[in-house]
């Protein structure tokens, strides 16, 4: 699908970001307050992206949720960090790259499912990581991380449709 006129800088045609699932795998249940906001996001994202939420209740789930084909980018404190504009260039490159994208949020002990001989811990197998993402020096919840990321999807796809938000 294309698109071009409003929305679009110039006439100059873009890709419809539908072509591509963001897909959000968390481990542990979404509890208030922190439920309202994502769900708020969701609605709000609703007419920008596909985007779907799928929580697991141990990190050994994990692997087998993540689809096939999937770009992964791991939230990680030492992951790479960005601005928003920054961010949304990501977006728009994995949208070009025709790849669904997954992003991974570890639970309160981060994320085991990944770690190795320094953890103490055997790496899953198959566990594939593309990318690693950091939206912080700062220790974050991680159902906060959830809404932090939302949010940030959000305002990175306004910012590709060329739509007011991003000050």
């Amino acid at each position: 699908m294309w698109r071009s006129g409003p929305g679009s800088s110039g006439g100059v045609t873009r890709l419809v970001s539908r072509l591509v699932r963001v897909i959000v795998l968390a481990v542990g249940r979404l509890r208030p307050p922190y439920a309202d906001d994502v769900q708020h996001y969701q609605r709000l994202l609703a007419r920008h992206a596909k985007v779907e939420i799928t929580e697991v209740r141990e990190d050994e789930q994990v692997v087998r949720r993540i689809p096939d084909r999937a770009f992964v980018s791991l939230l990680d404190g030492e992951g790479e960090t960005m601005d928003s504009m920054a961010f949304s260039r990501f977006l728009e490159d994995r949208r070009r790259d025709g790849r669904d994208l997954c992003f991974v949020i570890g639970g309160p002990f981060g994320h085991r499912w990944v770690a190795g001989p320094a953890s103490g811990t055997r790496p899953a197998e198959n566990a594939r990581v593309d990318h690693r993402l950091s939206l912080g020096p700062m220790t974050l919840p991680h159902q906060l991380a959830r809404v932090v990321l939302l949010e940030q999807l959000f305002r990175a796809h306004k910012i590709l449709a060329g739509e007011p938000y991003h000050y």
